[in-house]
């Protein structure tokens, strides 16, 4: 069974759409438990988007999952792959507009980490978005796109829950 490494848009779309904590509590409850098993994780960029709200998710978050459930992305072995995926954005160029090879580049934006985390780890990993590939949009760079040229799983929400064998 694969590592799941979730996106920032699995607790925020989820959160705001789709399952919010006060109607969809089965959802949330099972988060928690695949969590505390260890077969989901995310990493620290991911936290940092969702902490950017101070709302209900943060709340949960902090009192439901598992202290080591967003891990560190200040290794060696997640820089060196994060400059391959720096270099791969770059030579974009002439496909993505510069604002958006800029923004997936940013520091701060979780979405190039967690597929450099994915690459540090590749053995058995897959990324959890919501994303969806659109090979043709030249505004964002998405990582369906990023894990397509790295060879990277990703499925959705849904997906992963079938996969585990979960329902709520």
């Amino acid at each position: 069974m694969p590592l799941y490494v979730v996106d920032t848009n699995f607790f925020i779309q989820s959160h705001r759409i789709t399952y919010p904590l006060d109607i969809a509590k089965g959802f949330w409850e099972k988060v928690k438990s695949i969590s505390l098993s260890g077969n989901i994780i995310s990493i620290d960029k991911v936290k940092d988007e969702i902490y950017n709200n101070e709302d209900d998710l943060k709340n949960w978050i902090d009192t439901n999952l598992p202290l080591d459930f967003f891990k560190s992305t200040e290794t060696p072995e997640i820089l060196t792959q994060y400059s391959k995926i720096v270099n791969w954005a770059n030579t974009k160029n002439s496909f993505y507009l510069p604002k958006a090879i800029a923004e997936f580049l940013d520091l701060k934006c979780a979405d190039a980490w967690l597929c450099s985390y994915a690459l540090s780890i590749n053995a058995d990993c897959c990324i959890i978005t919501q994303e969806k590939s659109e090979t043709n949009r030249k505004s964002k760079i998405k990582i369906p796109e990023v894990c397509n040229a790295f060879n990277l799983q990703y499925k959705n929400i849904i997906e992963m829950f079938r996969e585990l064998g979960e329902t709520f």
